[in-house]
């Protein structure tokens, strides 16, 4: 199965990536800033060199160009605009839109009420492009109140959902949870590929996975903070307390002091089977079961709860820890996290030796530091080309380079904070 990047190096951790012909429903919280996913995804696919196609039924083509400030590539831009004939009612201030020129491709739909219609121009657009486009739909819930019927919209996802998967693309859906009814979220969870839940609880965010079809691994559906800065999303990693396996220390302080399991079962008035499972962690001993069998083997409680580890230290990061982690690939760079937090973003990036990188290994577009760790580059920013070496440092505010090229015999590390 071919993988792609949403431009969310933790998302892609934790969904193992975007599947080739996946549709994406989110469902969001208000407040949830899905916006920022949307931006990253758009970004990670322009520097892919991919059309995307911006269906808009909620947002003018002027707010949505604007909220996209810095990262459209024109040539790789359709926007389709379902508003302005739509929720905007024609109005003079959204059709003065088209009075100007404007390099990216905009095609207004004069009738979005007209569902036939709007599938039949939808499909004609993605008939005339290569196989791979990326597609954005700004609101499920913006179709349905439109088009006045639940109903409608899911007849309408029914027919393109199974065609965008055929057409080897990735599809963004955006729906309102709160909006819905329970029986419309059902029925779209059944057909489309990945549904992602983003809440907002109090000040806080969190992501999780309600269906994650073709995909093993079930950490994504549990909750995940993340949090939004520069118009860029971070998932905040959580923090991992040591795992106390009780049972495997009671099995080893009974063997130390030559007892058999029906020996110290008897001892404590449970039955072998019973002692069994709480050796083998297939579960806890009660409290008065658990003082029971410290006494039996002559031990103070607090020998078996310590982890036997040193506590983990949250302000330290091994730079053995951090690469032993799976990196997220930016092309030919490879990526490991070090920490992810409110007001700092650190990463340690890796070059191998010899390689040439059109355009920066980040997608992050914000001020920026990076430190030469190990290795020999040649970074061209603004045309120019400076050849830097470990412990050189550079600093990116508003310029980012358009080149890298690692020249020494060994990988270059960089580490990257913003």
């Amino acid at each position: 199965m071919k993988t792609i990047s949403s431009g969310v190096q933790g998302l892609d951790r934790l969904i193992g990536s975007l599947h080739i012909g996946d549709n994406v429903v989110w469902e969001v919280d208000a407040g949830a800033s899905y916006e920022a996913f949307i931006r990253d995804f758009i970004s990670r696919s322009f520097k892919e060199e991919q059309k995307v196609i911006y269906v808009s039924f909620n947002r003018s083509p002027q707010s949505v160009l604007a909220a996209l400030t810095g990262i459209i590539a024109p040539g790789h831009f359709i926007f389709i605009d379902c508003f302005t004939s739509g929720k905007g009612k024609n109005d003079n201030t959204f059709l003065r839109f088209y009075d100007k020129q404007s390099d990216v491709k905009t095609v207004r739909i004069a009738d979005p009420k007209n569902i036939k219609r709007f599938t039949q121009r939808l499909n004609e657009i993605e008939d005339s492009l290569h196989p791979g486009a990326r597609y954005v739909f700004d609101s499920l819930t913006g179709m349905q109140d439109l088009w006045g019927d639940e109903g409608e919209t899911h007849r309408f996802f029914t027919y393109m959902c199974p065609r965008l998967y055929d057409l080897n693309t990735v599809a963004y859906w955006i729906l309102e949870k709160e909006a819905h009814s329970p029986k419309f979220k059902a029925n779209l969870r059944h057909i489309t590929q990945v549904v992602l839940d983003l809440q907002r609880r109090k000040s806080s965010l969190y992501l999780k996975a309600l269906k994650l079809e073709g995909r093993q691994d079930r950490e994504a559906f549990k909750s995940h903070a993340y949090e939004v800065r520069d118009d860029h999303v971070s998932l905040i990693p959580a923090r991992k307390e040591p795992v106390v396996e009780i049972g495997a220390k009671i099995k080893e302080a009974r063997t130390r002091a030559g007892m058999s399991q029906k020996d110290l079962a008897d001892k404590v008035g449970i039955t072998p089977s019973s002692l069994s499972q709480i050796e083998a962690n297939l579960t806890s001993p009660s409290l008065s079961t658990f003082f029971q069998i410290c006494r039996s083997l002559d031990m103070q409680p607090g020998l078996f709860v310590e982890s036997g580890a040193p506590a983990a230290t949250p302000w330290l990061y091994r730079k053995t820890s951090v690469l032993s982690s799976d990196p997220s690939m930016e092309g030919k760079a490879r990526t490991y996290s070090i920490a992810s937090g409110r007001k700092l973003a650190a990463q340690l990036v890796v070059l191998p030796s010899g390689v040439n990188i059109k355009g920066h290994f980040s997608s992050h577009r914000g001020d920026e530091f990076i430190y030469v760790m190990e290795g020999t580059l040649v970074v061209t920013v603004e045309g120019r080309e400076e050849r830097i070496a470990a412990g050189d440092a550079l600093c990116f505010t508003e310029s980012f380079p358009s080149a890298w090229k690692s020249e020494g015999g060994g990988e270059a590390e960089l580490l990257v904070i913003w």
